[in-house]
C-alpha cells in the first residue's frame, strides 16, 4: 500500500474518537474512562456520589406538567453526551434512550434520573468491552422486551444484543411502533426485530467465512506457484 497511497506510520492505535483502546496479547479492551471524567467536569458533577444502578427500579418517569421546567439546552447536551457513551457501556443504553423520550419539555424529575445516570458511570469508569483473541463466528442473538411499562403511552419497551462468538458486537433498545395489547404480542414484535438483527448478522458472519476461505486458498495458490 505505501507504493499506491502516501502513508506514516503513527504506532500502535491507542485512542480514536473518545474510545480508548488497549491492545494486548490475548485481545482488545475498549474503554472511555478519559471521556467520562470530561463528561462530569462539564456538567458539574465530579463531586458528585457514585450510585451502583443507572436507575431505580421503581421510577416513573412520566411528562410532569406540574414539576418545575429547567433548561432543555443542558439536558440535550447531557442526553447527547450519554447516548455517545452507549458506544462502549450498553448497561446503560436502557436508562440512557428513557429519558432521551423528554428532551422536547425536560423537567427537575428527568433531570434528576439523568444525574442519577452520571452518579452510576462515575462509579464504573473502569468497565468497558472486552474481545479476546481466537473467539469464534457464530452468531447469538439476545432479545427481550419490557411490556407496556411506559407511563406515557403504554407501549413496550425492546432490548437485544447480538454476539458473534463470546463477542458483543451490537445493541440497542427502543420503544415499539405499535401499542402492545398483551406480553405475547410485545414479545412477537420483539422476535420480529430480533430476527431482522440475527439476519443481517448470520449474513455478515456468512461473507465473513467466505472472504476467509478465499484468502486461504489465495495464499494457497501464491505458495505453489
Amino acid at each position: 500500500m505505501h507504493d499506491e497511497f502516501e502513508m506514516s506510520m503513527m504506532g500502535e492505535l491507542n485512542f480514536f474518537l473518545g474510545l480508548q483502546i488497549k491492545q494486548m496479547e490475548d485481545g482488545i479492551f475498549f474503554n472511555q474512562s478519559k471521556y467520562i471524567k470530561e463528561m462530569l467536569n462539564k456538567f458539574g458533577l465530579e463531586e458528585s456520589k457514585p450510585m451502583k444502578t443507572p436507575m431505580s427500579f421503581d421510577t416513573k418517569l412520566m411528562k410532569d406538567e406540574e414539576c418545575e421546567s429547567i433548561d432543555s439546552t443542558k439536558y440535550r447536551g447531557m442526553i447527547g453526551s450519554l447516548l455517545y457513551l452507549t458506544t462502549s457501556r450498553p448497561d446503560i443504553m436502557f436508562s440512557v434512550f428513557l429519558c432521551a423520550r423528554f428532551q422536547e419539555a425536560p423537567k427537575t424529575s428527568h433531570l434528576e434520573v439523568v444525574k442519577r445516570i452520571f452518579q452510576y458511570i462515575k462509579g464504573t469508569m473502569h468497565l468497558g468491552l472486552w474481545y479476546p483473541k481466537g473467539t469464534g463466528i457464530e452468531t447469538v442473538v439476545y432479545a427481550d422486551s419490557h411490556h407496556a411499562r411506559d407511563y406515557v403511552d403504554r407501549k413496550s419497551t425492546s432490548g437485544i444484543c447480538t454476539f458473534v462468538g463470546c463477542c458483543l458486537t451490537s445493541w440497542f433498545s427502543k420503544k415499539q411502533i405499535a401499542l402492545a395489547i398483551s406480553t405475547t404480542l410485545s414479545r412477537i414484535c420483539r422476535r420480529r426485530k430480533g430476527m431482522s438483527t440475527s439476519t443481517i448478522d448470520e449474513t455478515s458472519s456468512h461473507r465473513l467465512r467466505r472472504t476467509t476461505r478465499r484468502r486461504s486458498h489465495h495464499v494457497r495458490q501464491q505458495r505453489r506457484d
